[in-house]
């Protein structure tokens, strides 16, 4: 946060300016530092803009992290000091959010904490992971190689993270079309013909009727399916955060049809690269495991390496631990056990972990691929079902005219 400040010097001159702190307290115990005798100090307005100053419009993204990174890479192999590090970098950020935790960053380091132990004060922009790594990188002295793993790994996992996103605009905006044409023709097409057929006195077929009430509803009920959708998506969302419903949520992901294959192989490759990059960092395997468990974002996939956990602990290699798992598949464990008996566990992940995101972005590309033909071949059949059950009738109405 930019503070304005008053002082006044041990001769009597009086002095004006700003300067970065994390809160008031900070600024003044700055200011004193330097023999000054504060005035009159107080918060500078930094932006006329008000979606800045809320923080749900200013959130530290995972681009951000990267960036912030390479950054702070950049500057400790350059033999800059850690407090001048997070300094620098939270003064020049633009992020507010990010500059406010950064600077209090800062703080705990001057009050003697060390850069993990200050960073896991922030989860909502440091995870579990990020700090684990810092903490190695710490206790291994090589601090500057550590921001730099962690901004390769950040960095291939955005990658993976918007290849799915992006893939998916297109098929999203042909649902979002197929929604809007069946709205469209429910609210607008149907009532006006179904006045004409309702008032003719031929017989009106089954699946018509169907249709005119489904555009009732629409047109006469709006208000209670705008409630109803409100509370279904409500009550979806509560179920979500509940154990049970988280469970549930994480295992129908991993068995849709074609979608549930690249969940799969996502979490797969999350574990690989997660484990990988802790383990060449020279973090223990167990501590490893618990941190990937808490990151993978997949409640099955969290039970599978907490039992894993458990076994390792008891004495048990991490290949034997997850071989009984049908969500591991057998070439995963067994590429595991090679890197076991070898040595190189870390490297052997790193493989796999480049083999998964390969095998992702292929998924993603093919569930698009597959998509694609099928919503334009369901708007088309979905429009041509309703046009063939208002105008069936007009025909028959037709031809008992004639």
């Amino acid at each position: 946060m930019l503070f304005v400040y008053k002082t006044i010097n041990k001769n009597g001159e009086r002095g004006e300016g700003s300067m970065e702190a994390s809160k008031m307290d900070s600024a003044i115990v700055a200011l004193q530092a330097k023999g000054l005798a504060v005035l009159s100090i107080k918060p500078k307005e930094e932006s006329d803009d008000i979606f800045r100053k809320i923080p749900f419009f200013n959130k530290v993204s995972n681009k951000e992290v990267v960036i912030l990174s390479r950054q702070m890479s950049t500057l400790f192999e350059a033999q800059v000091s850690a407090l001048r590090v997070f300094k620098l970098i939270g003064t020049e950020a633009e992020n507010i959010t990010l500059r406010k935790h950064l600077l209090e960053i800062v703080d705990d380091l001057q009050g003697g904490s060390s850069i993990s132990s200050a960073l896991s004060k922030h989860p909502d922009v440091f995870s579990d992971f990020y700090v684990n790594m810092v903490k190695s990188g710490e206790e291994s002295g090589h601090i500057d190689q550590t921001f730099a793993y962690l901004a390769d790994y950040m960095d291939r996992t955005y990658e993976v993270s918007s290849k799915a996103k992006n893939a998916l605009i297109y098929p999203a905006f042909v649902i979002f079309t197929f929604i809007s044409v069946m709205v469209l023709m429910f609210t607008v097409i149907v009532p006006k013909i179904s006045v004409i057929i309702k008032d003719s006195s031929a017989e009106i077929p089954f699946y018509t009727k169907i249709v005119f009430w489904v555009s009732d509803l629409f047109t006469q009920n709006w208000a209670l399916m705008i409630i109803g959708l409100i509370g279904a998506i409500m009550g979806l969302i509560w179920y979500s955060k509940t154990e049970e419903g988280s469970r549930w949520i994480s295992n129908t992901r991993l068995y849709i049809p074609y979608v549930g294959d690249l969940y799969r192989k996502l979490y797969l490759s999350r574990f690989s690269d997660n484990m990988s990059t802790m383990v060449l960092s020279g973090i223990p395997m167990l501590k490893a495991i618990e941190v990937t468990a808490s990151i993978i974002d997949n409640e099955i996939y969290k039970e599978i390496l907490n039992e894993a956990a458990t076994k390792v602990k008891g004495g048990q290699a991490l290949s034997v631990a997850l071989s009984d798992k049908k969500e591991i598949p057998s070439i995963l464990t067994q590429m595991v056990k090679v890197g076991e008996e070898t040595g190189e566990l870390g490297k052997i992940l790193k493989t796999m972990s480049k083999f998964y995101q390969r095998e992702v972005i292929n998924a993603v590309d093919t569930l698009v691929g597959l998509i694609e033909p099928v919503m334009i071949v369901a708007l088309g059949v979905g429009v041509g079902i309703l046009l063939a059950s208002v105008l069936m009738p007009i025909y028959n109405i037709a031809g008992a005219v004639s």
